[in-house]
């Protein structure tokens, strides 16, 4: 086969999925594109602006201090902008029924590491969703309320399963009005730390940068001098993580229920990233001005912190109320964050069902084309968050964030290396100029940032190295990922004898790609009638 073979899409046949699994491209009978552009773009911000900013910030800042919190996001900010790069363009050139990261990985690399990455998907969005029941329990103790936490877990979970469990319209439109209410939150937020700094707060305090400097814009941390500063920041940088992970994905496991994909699909990708970026630049560095790190009611080992930083600073600012609207609105991102990580764990065990890799009972789909088995099982895991009952419920929150991290890490570290193998392909069979979305600095941006997320994974429980810092707790919650992936990994190269990686001549970039295009020639673009539809389509 020549460099030039795949112009031609019909004069090739791939095998895309391997022997006993279901072929995608003719997938045709049970999801449904039911979600429009303002949906997948507010499902995305929703999973990423979630309790990551609202409560797990405040243990970054009472770590490390406010200038390391505000660094520390930027710097993921970046790997976020890559990772959401790669699969934008993956997931508009072949935005299947069905389609999941998994897929893509087992179709441009290998089976192997596509079974180990889609299990390790699957297993960081179930902890999730325990993740955010666990920090729906936390703000809900704000209000010191004679109801046991697992009351409040029991509610956030079973809410959680209903809007999954019914067609996906009702899942997207919940998604888009849960994730509004967080982002006018998040507005109201950035504008009311602004008041406060300036001195417009009922006590009249012009706040300023005055924490930065007592107690301190930064926390050594392990050790002293450059190297405790640097370790601070590669902390703040590590932890960060946790507010980002697997939300870029959530755009690309719902375009095979995406109205017009390949139009709305690089919309949400663009805007994402910068929206991401004011929410979380502009969230990150408030945090730090309106709430010292010093506070004792911020998330840490050793109190049962019982508010987001956000409310902290309001509080200790004298606004009356607001406290109460703000932890009630940050109490609803828990549920839309959940709502939206139950909802991609479910697709991702579906997807692996339809390819053989999971139960074929997982693939089972209601008459609306909800896959409930596959929603049930994900839910399941979810139940974890009850250990908040007999443990201290920022410890299992902090469980909670460190083993969903690193899964998170290794997914993208995936992501990284599936994208490099579809663009060397791409190249290899001429078809560069089909891609309908590209991205900047590629793939330079790609292997810069898997070395450092290669080195960012690695060292994430470092400190538990250090003299007397040993715990065997934290360091499973640091490294107990890696091993498990790596057994699914290696369990299943063994068992099946796959290998390394496909040829670059074997890596099929053309399947399903003449189906997509005629889907994309169906597209009729809306029309905006009128100055407000227009100002409507550009922000949708």
């Amino acid at each position: 086969m020549t460099g030039h073979a795949g112009n031609d899409v019909n004069d090739v046949n791939f095998r895309t999925i391997k022997e006993g699994g279901t072929d995608l491209v003719h997938q045709h009978d049970q999801l449904q594109r039911g979600l429009k552009s303002r949906h997948i773009q507010f499902l995305a911000l929703g999973g990423a602006i979630g309790t990551g900013l609202f409560v797990g910030s405040g243990a970054i800042l009472s770590l490390v201090g406010p200038l390391p919190l505000f660094l520390g996001y930027l710097s993921m900010m970046v790997i976020v902008w890559n990772i959401m790069g790669n699969l934008g363009e993956m997931a508009t050139y072949l935005p299947l029924k069905g389609v999941s990261i998994p897929y893509f990985v087992e179709r441009f690399v290998e089976p192997s590491l596509g079974f180990a990455a889609g299990w390790n998907y699957w297993y960081a969005y179930a902890m999730l969703v325990g993740a955010e029941a666990s920090a729906g329990a936390i703000l809900l103790d704000y209000w010191n309320t004679p109801v046991p936490a697992a009351v409040w877990i029991t509610i956030i979970l079973v809410i959680t399963l209903a809007l999954n469990i019914f067609a996906v319209k009702i899942f997207g439109e919940a998604e888009f009005w849960f994730a509004s209410i967080k982002l006018i939150t998040i507005m109201a937020l950035v504008l009311t730390s602004f008041v406060i700094m300036l001195g417009g707060a009922p006590n009249g305090d012009r706040v300023g940068f005055r924490y930065w400097n007592n107690p301190g814009a930064m926390k050594e941390y392990m050790t002293t001098g450059n190297t405790g500063r640097f370790l601070a920041y590669w902390t703040a940088f590590s932890r960060a993580g946790f507010a980002f992970i697997t939300s870029p994905e959530l755009i690309a496991l719902a375009s095979g229920e995406t109205v017009s994909p390949r139009r709305n699909i690089p919309k949400a990708a663009r805007r994402f990233v910068w929206r991401l970026a004011v929410f979380y630049g502009l969230g990150s560095l408030f945090i730090g001005i309106i709430t010292p790190s010093d506070d004792p009611n911020l998330l840490n080992g050793t109190s049962n912190a019982n508010s987001s930083p956000w409310v902290l600073g309001i509080q200790r600012a004298g606004i009356p109320v607001m406290n109460h609207l703000i932890n009630a609105a940050i109490l609803t991102s828990a549920w839309s964050a959940g709502n939206a990580f139950l909802y991609s764990g479910s697709r991702i065990l579906y997807s692996l069902a339809l390819n053989g890799q999971a139960p074929r009972i997982c693939s089972k789909t209601s008459k609306n084309g909800v896959p409930y088995v596959a929603i049930l099982a994900t839910w399941s895991i979810g139940l974890l968050a009850y250990l908040n009952v007999n443990n201290n419920g920022a410890t299992v929150f902090t469980w909670f964030m460190n083993i969903s991290t690193i899964s998170g890490f290794i997914a993208w570290i995936v992501v990284m290396i599936t994208y490099l193998r579809f663009r060397k392909a791409m190249i290899f069979h001429g078809m560069m100029d089909r891609l309908p979305y590209r991205t900047p600095l590629q793939p330079y941006a790609t292997y810069f940032i898997l070395l450092v997320l290669t080195v960012l994974t690695l060292t994430n429980g470092f400190q538990i190295f250090f003299p007397g810092q040993w715990d065997v707790q934290n360091f499973l919650a640091a490294y107990i990922t890696i091993p498990i992936f790596l057994v699914l990994y290696l369990g299943h190269k063994i068992v099946y004898r796959t290998p390394l990686a496909r040829r670059i001549e074997d890596v099929d970039v053309i399947t399903g790609v003449k189906e997509m295009e005629d889907l994309a020639l169906l597209d009729e673009r809306p029309v905006p009638k009128n100055m407000l539809q227009r100002f409507w389509f550009w922000l949708a």
